[in-house]
């Protein structure tokens, strides 16, 4: 059927304008949340959807739909908006190249999947939480299926294909009228979550997280753990934008070749990553996935780009123009973000430290200077290599920039959040400040 809609989109469209672009969407999705031990809200979903750029007399025009009757109809208002547009030589759309294989993004499971199944699975996860003794704030499961079609005036034809499954819970606990709180998260391209674990990880970080203690206002060696640091690097990573490096927003915007963290450090933008959460065989646009070491070795070595910044900038696109969906045209994103530390440091090298689970307020981080102070939530003091007292509320201040320069992995687990997948970091001489 996907072709079907792609072939009457492209008789509607190819003979009114000088170049155009089709992208069709098919989703699938289940998605439950729960509220305290309740499940307040099941949905299951399929959606169609078809977004349409063009360029005319060098104006690009866009327009989308989700009623497969109005295919005709969208095409023509695609048309109709390049006259709201200014004349930008940019835009162009992707070549034909050679299509990269891609593993490992498709679980036939998906296809099996019962509402009453997902019911159970986040159900058994309440449950484990409950025998925790832990109460639930909120928890949630989601499972997904996506097929995408882009094809263009320049002969680019390329199907993406599929799943990801994700499970998120949070949790409350008290004793002796104090109180804590935790939350954690799973996804994967697979159906291989585990809900009891993860119950079990939660309520532990949470009672773990009871009788907190005062901490000395110092410099430490904080130890992020996973939401901790993407917290942080969320701001280092907007540097790497190409669009904010043409408009000077970017600290880096001259520091090509230059180091910028330390030498043990590469980090690649990796869109062809096996189970990888953004991994396709091309980016939203139509460029065919590549690899880009975006830091090599502690050195800056690329930025990332679409097509329009791409051309704008003089160089070539990284195929990073991603879609949130159908009715949004491409972005500038990350796909998989693999950092990468030749060698790894140990806990119990760790003499006076701070290990905290996550921060709050990273987003208030300056973009430009890369200054941020964060409170450090489910935060721990580390003393002799142990993780030992909880810690009181405190305040974490630095600047990401810097602090990457001495940055270090800590042997651990590699997880993937979101774009980004990494160990957990150790950044040196950051300032704690205690708070009673």
């Amino acid at each position: 059927m996907i072709y079907e809609i792609a072939q009457k989109a492209k008789k509607a469209i190819e003979n009114d304008c000088d170049a155009y672009e089709i992208y069709i969407d098919e989703s699938k999705s289940i998605e439950l949340d729960s509220r305290k031990e309740e499940l307040n809200f099941a949905k299951e979903e399929i959606e169609y959807g078809v977004g349409i750029r063009v360029i005319k007399n060098n104006k690009v025009g866009f327009a989308f739909t989700s009623n497969m009757d109005k295919i005709a109809e969208t095409a023509a208002q695609s048309i109709k908006n390049t006259k709201l547009n200014k004349i930008d030589e940019n835009y162009t759309f992707a070549e034909v190249e050679k299509i990269p294989s891609v593993k490992k993004v498709y679980d036939k499971k998906f296809n099996d999947l019962e509402l009453d199944e997902s019911i159970e699975f986040l159900k058994n996860t309440i449950s484990t939480t409950i025998d925790q003794e832990c109460e639930i704030t909120s928890s949630g499961f989601s499972a997904g299926e996506d097929k995408s079609l882009i094809l263009n005036s320049n002969g680019v034809s390329i199907e993406n294909e599929g799943t990801g499954f994700g499970i998120g819970l949070s949790v409350t606990t008290q004793k002796g009228g104090k109180i804590a709180t935790a939350y954690n998260s799973q996804s994967s391209r697979f159906f291989d979550l585990d809900g009891e674990k993860l119950a079990i990880e939660v309520c532990n970080l949470a009672k773990n997280s009871l009788d907190t203690k005062p901490i000395e206002t110092n410099n430490y060696s904080v130890v992020l753990d996973y939401y901790a640091a993407i917290g942080l690097l969320q701001t280092f990573m907007s540097a790497f934008n190409g669009e904010n490096v043409r408009r000077g927003r970017s600290i880096l915007k001259d520091k090509m070749d230059s180091q910028i963290t330390s030498s043990n450090l590469t980090i690649t933008d990796n869109p062809l990553l096996e189970k990888g959460i953004g991994t396709s065989k091309c980016d939203g646009e139509g460029s065919v996935s590549q690899k880009t070491d975006l830091i090599k070795d502690g050195v800056l070595n690329s930025f990332i780009y679409d097509i329009y910044t791409a051309n704008k900038s003089g160089v070539k696109t990284t195929s990073n123009g991603l879609r949130d969906s159908y009715f949004s045209t491409p972005m500038i994103s990350p796909t998989n973000l693999e950092f990468k530390f030749k060698e790894m440091k140990d806990l119990s090298e760790i003499n006076n430290g701070v290990l905290t689970t996550s921060v709050l307020g990273a987003h208030t981080a300056n973009p430009i200077s890369g200054d941020f102070s964060v409170e450090a939530s489910n935060a721990f003091k580390i003393e002799n290599g142990e993780i030992t007292d909880p810690i009181n509320k405190a305040m974490i201040s630095g600047n990401i920039f810097e602090i990457m320069k001495k940055v270090e992995g800590i042997k651990s687990e590699i997880k993937q959040y979101g774009s980004f997948i990494l160990p957990k970091l150790l950044v040196h001489d950051l300032r704690v400040v205690g708070q009673n």
